[in-house]
C-alpha cells in the first residue's frame, strides 16, 4: 500500500472517530441500555397523607414500584424487608423514590397506610404508599408495570386479587425498564440495585409518559 493510501486511511479513521465522539459526547448513547418493556400510563391515587399522587410525581425520578397490602402476613413482610435494603441504599438520592400500591384498597385506608409507614420508620417523601379505586390500581399493575397477567382482569373485580412478589423499575422518563424483579431472590435484588444505580446516572431520555385518559381518580 502506498504512503498516500495509508495517509488517506489514517485520515478516514480519525474523521470517523471524531464523528462518533461528537455524536456521543455528553450523552449516554454509548452505554449499554436496559431494555424498555412498558411505560407509565396516567394515574391518580391518594397517598398516606391524603394527597394526590400522579404520573407527574414520577417524572425525573428512578422509581421502584411494588404492590402489597398492610394485613399481609405472607410474602409482603419479606418483600418489604428486601425493599428496605434498597431504600437504605438510595434514600439520600434526590432522584430516587419507591411507589407502593395497596392491592386491598377496601381495607387500606389513608390512615392505615400512614400507620403502616410509621411502623416501617420510612421517609414517606421517598417511599410513598398509595390507595385508590381497585380497578385503577389493578389496571396500573397490569397495563403499566406488567406485574400481573392482563388476562386476570376478565373475572369480576370483587373476585380479583393481585398478590405478586415482583417489583418494577421506572426510569426518569416514565419508561419501565429492565425486567420485573423477584423480591424473594437475593441475586435479583442485587441486580435491581445495580440497575437503579445505572438509571440514576442516565440523563432523562425519551418520555414514556402518555396523556391518554386513564379514568382512575380515587374516591
Amino acid at each position: 500500500m502506498s504512503k498516500k493510501a495509508i495517509g488517506y486511511a489514517v485520515f478516514f479513521v480519525i474523521l470517523l472517530g471524531g464523528f462518533f465522539y461528537f455524536l456521543f459526547a455528553g450523552t449516554d448513547n454509548w452505554r449499554a441500555k436496559l431494555p424498555t418493556i412498558s411505560y407509565v400510563k396516567p394515574f391518580s391515587f391518594t397517598n398516606q397523607d391524603g394527597k394526590t399522587v400522579d404520573e407527574d410525581d414520577l417524572k425525573g425520578k428512578v422509581t421502584v414500584v411494588e404492590y402489597f397490602f398492610t394485613t399481609c402476613k405472607g410474602i409482603c413482610p419479606k418483600m418489604n424487608t428486601s425493599l428496605k435494603k434498597i431504600y437504605e441504599q438510595y434514600k439520600d438520592e434526590p432522584d430516587f423514590m419507591i411507589l407502593a400500591h395497596t392491592v386491598e384498597p377496601e381495607t387500606d385506608s389513608v390512615a392505615r397506610l400512614r400507620f403502616y409507614a410509621d411502623s416501617m420508620k420510612i421517609d414517606t417523601k421517598k417511599w410513598v404508599l398509595v390507595t385508590g379505586r381497585k380497578d385503577s390500581l389493578y389496571k396500573a399493575a397490569r397495563g403499566s408495570y406488567l406485574l400481573d397477567d392482563p388476562a386476570n382482569s376478565v373475572a369480576k373485580l370483587e373476585d380479583q386479587f393481585i398478590h405478586t412478589q415482583f417489583f418494577a423499575l421506572v426510569d426518569k422518563g416514565g419508561n419501565v425498564r429492565g425486567s420485573v424483579y423477584d423480591a424473594l431472590k437475593k441475586d435479583e435484588m442485587e441486580k435491581l440495585s445495580r440497575d437503579i444505580k445505572g438509571l440514576l446516572k442516565e440523563k432523562a431520555g425519551p418520555n414514556g409518559f402518555v396523556n391518554s385518559v386513564f379514568s382512575n381518580n380515587p374516591q
